[in-house]
């Protein structure tokens, strides 16, 4: 994988750049692990908006990736490596012993024909998933539950890793990419080495029509509005009228805690 640039025929490519992933397969999705997408345009199921400056973009199909390790205690071999538009890392296609398939995040070094399992006793192997009560001390997972059996759900982003710094009384204590320290139970499952694409954080969209194409709307500024849309509206010329920022509905933004209680789980805060 390395940052490519394209040459300049036209002046949007002349700032553009793209990740190129040398070592996907030539082949299509498979069939019985796509599902549809609908596109919500950002509204609820009443019709309304609830995130703004969404809609649009390229029509795509969801991979459906196997989160919870649904098949524990079988071998499996790593028969493709896929790109996936609905996530900026890419995923591999899992054959099992059994016969089923499902689709993976890709870590680092995994490769077409590598083997990997899922397992309370298997070896701590890129690609391997385990409980972290018997992941050593140290190693960098992925995929990481915050409950047990609710399926992973930190690090699973390009290039993120959490490590396991420490396992003390049921409870593992592990180090999130944001630098923040926090307790997980020990029966939680991970997976066992970075994600790949890490590059992905350096490539430059280069022009508006890229966005839209991701499905992103133009973000207006609320300096640019009126008062009646926007607590940052209004005024003779710019202004920021030396009040803190606010989002359109005056609550505090840019900085501004939005955690409603204090968790027991976490040890040391990304922010002191």
């Amino acid at each position: 994988m390395a940052i490519v640039t394209r040459k300049p025929r036209n002046p949007s490519l002349r700032t553009q750049t793209f990740v190129k992933i040398v070592d996907l397969t030539k082949k299509a999705p498979e069939k019985s692990l796509l599902a549809k997408l609908p596109h919500s345009g950002g509204r609820n199921s009443n019709g309304r908006i609830t995130v703004r400056w969404r809609g649009g973009g390229a029509k795509r199909q969801y991979r459906i990736v196997d989160f919870d390790r649904a098949h524990k205690n079988i071998p499996g071999k790593v028969v493709a490596i896929e790109y996936d538009p609905n996530r900026n890392v890419p995923i591999a296609l899992i054959s099992y012993a059994n016969g089923a398939k499902t689709y993976q995040l890709r870590p680092e070094g995994l490769t077409v024909g590598s083997s990997i399992i899922a397992s309370q006793s298997c070896d701590a192997n890129v690609g391997n998933s385990l409980p972290l009560s018997s992941i050593p001390t140290g190693f960098f997972v992925h995929n990481v539950e915050s409950f047990p059996d609710q399926g992973g759900r930190f690090a699973r982003s390009a290039g993120t890793a959490v490590q396991l710094v420490a396992k003390e009384e049921g409870r593992a204590v592990l180090k999130m990419p944001s630098g923040e320290l926090r307790y997980v139970d020990a029966r939680c499952w991970a997976t066992i080495g970075t994600l790949s694409n890490a590059e992905f954080r350096n490539m430059v969209i280069g022009k508006a029509g890229r966005n839209r194409h991701l499905g992103f709307k133009p973000s207006v500024r609320g300096m640019a509005m009126n008062p009646v849309d926007h607590p940052h509206g209004g005024g003779e010329g710019r202004s920021k009228s030396g009040a803190h920022p606010v989002t359109p509905w005056g609550k505090s933004c840019k900085g501004a805690r939005t955690r409603t209680r204090k968790s027991s789980f976490i040890i040391r805060r990304r922010r002191p």
